[in-house]
């Protein structure tokens, strides 16, 4: 975010929350809206004119659903055929299924796919040693699949076409925040540049490519390419429905050669057939990229869209092969910046950008004098290849390539660590548990995220500045590591937070600076001392991680895998694939269509207790008791536990009396003391989940917790609108060295026996706490589990 633009402070009358200021070309004004109206589109809430039949060609709805079955399962014929024959000599009831073999059923697959743009096969031709190679690249043109996008009823509501700068009031004056691709200054900047005519807006892409091991032992391969509509919300296109992403190509692999590998002409005929292989996606995209194309949206309105590549998503490898830069072995290895190869240590400093015209003239000198030529590029860490990228208009290839956070962050400095106790962190909703820290490699970046996050907290006792100097300031490195990430890893990027991250590169510069001198002076041998420095380095170019992220397109290949394994006969593997795939594609179109239908026959049998309006899911306020014990306990028997758990000590009277001083409070006015007999029966709750709205982006989220979880209080037992809980405010006299260093918040739980009772409307969220080595009554509060946790 780049903008110097003034922001005006808000009225103090003011009574919206949110402003969105839409691009001048829009013709649309200013708007202000508080939170329960902010990003609602009203368009989006009217469902589109519906098919009553929407799983046509199908013969029937049975038919359909049947075959979305088999496909997910990845039935083979044999299967498929035993299947049908079976249902077809029972089946009985609504639902009628007419297919009666795979033939069958594969022909309606066939029919269905029509809808949708099919892949074509081509050949790209290129000479190596005066010799014609030959590939097969398979490609669904991008603005194709755009064009099925496009034509989708349901979809239509929800494109986003007009850049927009928005603000939230932060109590003083409105301040800017970045959370989809159209918020950003890209987006504008691109809107401003198109012609000047009615309705010209961007199609904005966001592509990914990588290669993927198909077979188990990694001798088969696929490269997928995999497109993204940034038009779309996020919830959409990183989805798994048809607005999600999409499979729109499988590049050529040039098979590795001993002989050959590391010459340069080899290295250079593989970016010559991936730029080739490429075009064959971009060359439709390219040439509407100049001229626009016009669409009539569904609300009638005519737009002339203009094909943008916003975001290329990939590894750093991946996007070493888009850019043509040499990578790790070039003089200049970072993707976006010259910063020189014996620089990438220095966070502190800051180097000139790359520009496609300073390589499209290095690569003129090149065609005039190799020996000059070959001078600019080298200096420049590039390869002699024409970027099949400038092709598009609106499009530096260094400008998009996205900051990998899944291969440049959760790796981690956890990598380093030699030993720590892992296996005591608590558990926890969405967390990986660890046994070990020693000797494990994990292929999945989100295991790497969460055993960074538990690795400073499991190692604060065991490296110490008194018993190991270097492990200590390892920690003070991963300690400030864990910072930049939730810092990074924000759904919504605000001035301010940009502005710590800035900061926070700075201390991360200087703590890993004291680790390496610490490390190079010590006795301990076979210190690692090779942090990646590239990899920390492109912290620098940092964007909003959700619109970049590597990991919706990554869960992609588990399918093709799948199929891989359960579909295949050994033969033209990309064609059968990418078939199933087409196939799935289209199943997902008439699944969507089929929701919509049951959808609106059901709010059309409500009739006329139809709401007037949709009424959020608010729980008993914001909480929700679940698993109810079997048999209830008396108040006499909850008592008599404090023989094993001081907490029931007093039950009944700290029960009596909170009922007591409680009831009024809640506008029920008592007569009498209300005493309870001996047998006054109650049931616990072994479960809750809490509602509460995020700090970061102020959505709902639900927190899962059990009994004796911690969450600032300790949940001993769960009624029906109470608990008992013992509270961690206990007073701390002082404060650490390590807590203020390590930037630790510590808490103190009452003794047990001093538990009470509090209402469960009283929780707000919920929060891990991990033992205190040192002190057995106090806790740490991990809060970099997520990104609320940790603002």
């Amino acid at each position: 975010m780049a903008s110097n633009n003034p922001v005006p402070t808000a009225s103090a009358r003011l009574p919206s929350e949110f402003k969105t200021e839409y691009h001048p070309r829009s013709g649309r004004s200013t708007l202000f809206q508080p939170f329960d109206k902010f990003c609602i589109s009203s368009e989006a809430q009217h469902a589109p004119i519906i098919d009553k039949e929407p799983w046509r060609p199908f013969r029937s709805r049975g038919d359909f659903e049947f075959s979305e079955i088999a496909i997910e399962a990845a039935l083979n014929k044999s299967q498929i055929n035993a299947l049908l024959s079976l249902i077809t000599r029972v089946s009985e009831g609504n639902a009628q299924i007419t297919l009666k073999n795979e033939a069958d059923l594969s022909k309606a697959w066939d029919n269905a796919a029509v809808e949708l743009t099919p892949f074509s096969k081509h050949e790209v031709s290129v000479t190596y040693k005066k010799n014609e190679q030959v590939y097969e690249v398979h490609a669904r043109p991008i603005w194709d699949w755009a064009l099925d996008l496009l034509d989708n009823p349901l979809l239509a509501p929800h494109f986003v076409w007009d850049a927009c700068r928005v603000f939230k009031h932060n109590g003083t004056r409105f301040e800017r925040f970045i959370d989809e691709p159209w918020t950003a200054d890209r987006w504008w900047d691109i809107q401003s540049s198109l012609p000047n005519v009615d309705g010209a807006v961007p199609f904005c892409f966001i592509l990914y490519a990588d290669k993927t091991k198909l077979s188990s032992h990694g001798t088969v391969k696929g490269y997928p390419v995999v497109v993204r509509c940034a038009n779309l919300p996020i919830h959409i296109r990183n989805g798994e429905t048809f607005g999600g992403g999409r499979i729109v190509g499988w590049l050529p692999i040039v098979p590795e050669d001993a002989g050959e590998e590391g010459k340069l002409g080899y290295t250079t005929l593989k970016h010559v057939v991936w730029q080739e292989s490429f075009f064959k996606l971009l060359e439709h995209a390219a040439q509407y990229s100049k001229t626009g194309y016009s669409h009539k949206c569904h609300n009638d309105v005519l737009r002339w869209l203009f094909p943008i590549i916003l975001i290329l998503s990939a590894d750093y490898e991946e996007q070493c092969m888009m850019s043509l830069i040499h990578g790790h072995g070039g003089k200049c290895p970072c993707l976006v910046c010259l910063v020189p190869l014996a620089e990438l240590h220095d966070l502190s400093k800051t180097y000139p950008l790359r520009s496609m015209e300073e390589a499209k003239e290095a690569l003129r000198v090149y065609g005039r004098s190799k020996a000059q030529g070959e001078e600019l590029l080298k200096a420049l860490g590039l390869w002699p290849v024409e970027n099949i990228f400038w092709i598009m208009w609106f499009l530096d290839p260094h400008d998009v390539l996205s900051f990998d956070r899944l291969h440049s962050l959760h790796g981690g400095p956890r990598q380093h660590l030699r030993s720590c106790k892992i296996d005591d962190f608590p558990r926890w909703c969405n967390l990986n548990h660890f046994k070990s820290a020693i000797n494990v490699s994990f292929s999945d970046g989100n295991k790497h995220q969460d055993l960074s996050k538990q690795s400073l907290y499991a190692c604060l006792t065991i490296l110490t500045a008194r018993t190991s100097p270097e492990g200590y300031q390892l920690l003070c490195v991963i300690s400030t590591y864990l910072q930049l990430d939730s810092l990074i890893g924000l759904d919504v990027h605000t001035e301010g937070t940009l502005m710590v991250i800035e900061a926070e590169l700075l201390v991360f510069d200087t703590e890993l600076k004291a680790y390496v001198t610490c490390a190079e002076s010590s006795d301990i041998e076979k210190l690692k001392l090779d942090w990646n420095c590239l990899k920390t380095h492109l912290w620098k170019h940092i964007g909003v991680a959700r619109n970049f992220s590597m990991r919706p397109n990554e869960k992609m290949h588990g399918p093709l895998k799948e199929t891989y394994l359960h579909r295949m006969n050994g033969k033209d593997i990309a064609t059968q694939i990418l078939r199933v795939d087409h196939h799935k594609f289209a199943l997902m179109l008439l699944r969507e269509c089929v929701n919509q239908v049951d959808k609106y026959d059901g709010l059309q049998a409500l009739g006329d207790d139809l709401p007037d309006e949709d009424v959020a899911v608010t729980f008993n306020g914001h909480v929700k008791l679940g698993a109810p014990t079997q048999h209830p306990s008396t108040i006499l028997n909850l008592e008599n536990r404090s023989s094993v758990d001081r907490a029931f000590q007093a039950f009944w009277r700290k029960f009596t009396e909170f009922i007591n001083h409680s009831l009024p409070t809640y506008g029920h006015q008592l007569m009498n003391w209300i005493t309870f007999p001996a047998d006054y029966q109650i049931h616990k709750h072994c479960y809750l989940k809490v509602n509460y709205k995020l700090t970061v982006d102020w959505k709902q989220v639900t927190d899962h917790l059990t009994v004796e979880e911690t969450i600032f209080v300790r949940l001993i037992f769960c009624l029906d609108v109470f608990a008992l809980v013992q509270p961690y405010t206990a007073r701390i006299n002082g404060s650490r060295r390590m807590d203020r260093f390590f930037k630790l918040t510590c808490v103190k739980a009452i003794p047990r026996a001093s538990s009470i009772f509090v209402p469960l409307s009283s929780f707000i969220r919920g929060a891990v706490l991990v033992p205190d080595p040192d002190h057995q009554d106090k806790h740490l509060v991990v809060d970099h589990i997520n990104s609320d946790m940790f603002l």
